[in-house]
């Protein structure tokens, strides 16, 4: 297959087949395309954007183009969220010990920021030796032990989405609801999870700042999900002001460590 031959097909606004988004997700994890080719199907991808259809199946190749980490035998919901992030968004620093200590098993991979909105990776790399590229068997090991292992994008866990994340950034092609519905959600499928619970940020802080388009990105990320097979439920919160009183990497670790240990933070 010519990889050129794909970004005609998106330059043009046709159908992808299946075959031809594995392949392209295949191309990006294993390095075997160049980025600027990968970087012409991202603006094309930009400016006709893929149906539901084309989407979770690149969702799926993208969560394919790695290993899945396989849960079974660990206690179940196995669950995840996701956060589109904003000034201060510490959620997930705080929820993931919250949910182990229900009884939930969680397999989360994080991202760096995109666009304006902090990254949970970013955060946690601000202290130095904290390891954030975990293993899919030292993940699962972990998430045995404790009901919770967090990891950035890997060589071996959606690989593809790595490199098309890096690229969206550096190419002005992040505000694309495909893109950005098949990023979050390969995360998810790759970490295991059946069961995603998505808090779509809107606001002057927030990635989406008006809420019609917070609203169509929930939209595709439950749909978008759904045809992945995964039970997803989505909300629409606000983010006209920081989270908590903190921002700033290491700072808003140090106040969700604060608020897990019942610190007054008046």
């Amino acid at each position: 297959m010519d990889f050129r031959d794909l970004i005609a097909i998106r330059r043009d606004g046709r159908t992808h087949t299946a075959e031809e988004l594995d392949y392209l997700a295949q191309a990006a994890a294993k390095g075997q395309v160049p980025d600027y080719q990968i970087a012409a199907w991202l603006m094309a991808a930009y400016l006709n954007p893929l149906d539901e259809e084309q989407t979770a199946n690149l969702t799926l190749a993208m969560a394919d183009s790695g290993k899945r980490i396989d849960l079974s035998g660990l206690p179940k919901p196995w669950v995840d969220k996701h956060s589109t992030g904003g000034v201060g968004d510490k959620t997930t620093l705080v929820l993931l010990p919250l949910l182990s200590a229900c009884g939930l098993t969680m397999v989360k991979l994080s991202g760096r920021g995109l666009g304006i909105a902090g990254g949970t990776i970013d955060k946690l790399a601000s202290f130095d030796g904290l390891r954030l590229d975990l293993s899919p068997e030292e993940a699962r090991e972990i998430a045995g032990r404790i009901g919770l292992s967090l990891s950035g994008a890997s060589p071996a866990l959606a690989p593809a989405d790595k490199v098309l994340y890096a690229l969206r950034d550096a190419t002005a092609t992040v505000e694309n609801m495909p893109l950005i519905a098949s990023s979050i959600l390969s995360k998810k499928i790759a970490g295991g999870a059946e069961t995603v619970v998505l808090d779509v940020k809107t606001g002057s802080g927030a990635y989406m700042q008006k809420y019609h388009e917070s609203h169509e990105l929930a939209h595709w990320l439950v749909r978008i999900g759904e045809r992945c097979g995964l039970k997803v439920r989505a909300a629409i919160t606000d983010m006209d002001q920081p989270l908590g009183s903190a921002v700033g990497n290491m700072v808003e670790v140090e106040e969700a460590r604060s608020i897990l240990r019942g610190d007054d933070l008046a």
